[in-house]
């Protein structure tokens, strides 16, 4: 199948999933990033933030432990600059003020920006992935010109409610591969 045909199949298997089912999931996706990652080396932490309308798994579990147990980790959320098309870092801290953007993301309203140069590891969102390592978002790109921008050795972790599928058949020469993928179940490594 085509992005285009899973990102319908599997953003309708992702709004069917219950709230407690999004809980448990998201849990467990959380404790196995935090068994499976040496995040030691890491200074500066890229992650999105969930959007509810789509039931994305909730990385606040993620900053809520990071602040509290990594506290050398700078932890930065994105924001899309329309101008450009590319995504800005934000700066995102337990006292961070959000607001939401015109596709109903929550953003940072301080405008503390970090270049992406900086980042060690990147939580990389979306609907699902395949046994190669290549994602199926948003169909926006937005990540994908991001991933590209990044050091050779930044980590690329996605999150995934879901297991891996076999292929995604319409993959281009711009679409970035993941480095792992942490589901409910496991850890996948494409390295």
């Amino acid at each position: 199948m085509i992005k285009s045909e899973f990102r319908k199949v599997y953003l309708a298997r992702r709004k069917n999933l219950s709230p407690e089912e999004k809980h448990e999931k998201s849990s467990q996706i959380s404790n196995l990033f935090f068994q499976n990652f040496d995040l030691g080396k890491v200074n500066f932490l890229h992650c999105f933030l969930p959007i509810e309308r789509t039931n994305e798994i909730d990385t606040k579990l993620i900053f809520q432990r990071i602040w509290s147990e990594f506290q050398q980790i700078e932890t930065l959320v994105p924001r899309i600059n329309y101008k450009t098309d590319e995504l800005e870092h934000l700066r995102f801290t337990p006292a961070t003020k959000l607001v939401k953007n015109s596709l109903g993301i929550d953003e940072p309203v301080e405008n503390i920006l970090i270049e992406s140069e900086k980042i060690d590891a990147v939580i990389v969102p979306l609907l699902c992935f395949d046994q190669k390592g290549f994602r199926v978002g948003y169909g926006k790109g937005f990540y994908d010109k991001f991933l590209r921008n990044c050091r050779a050795d930044c980590l690329k972790i996605g999150l995934s409610y879901f297991e891996p599928i076999a292929e995604i058949t319409d993959v281009q020469d711009f679409d970035v591969k993941l480095d792992f993928c942490v589901t409910p179940k496991k850890i996948v490594n494409f390295k």
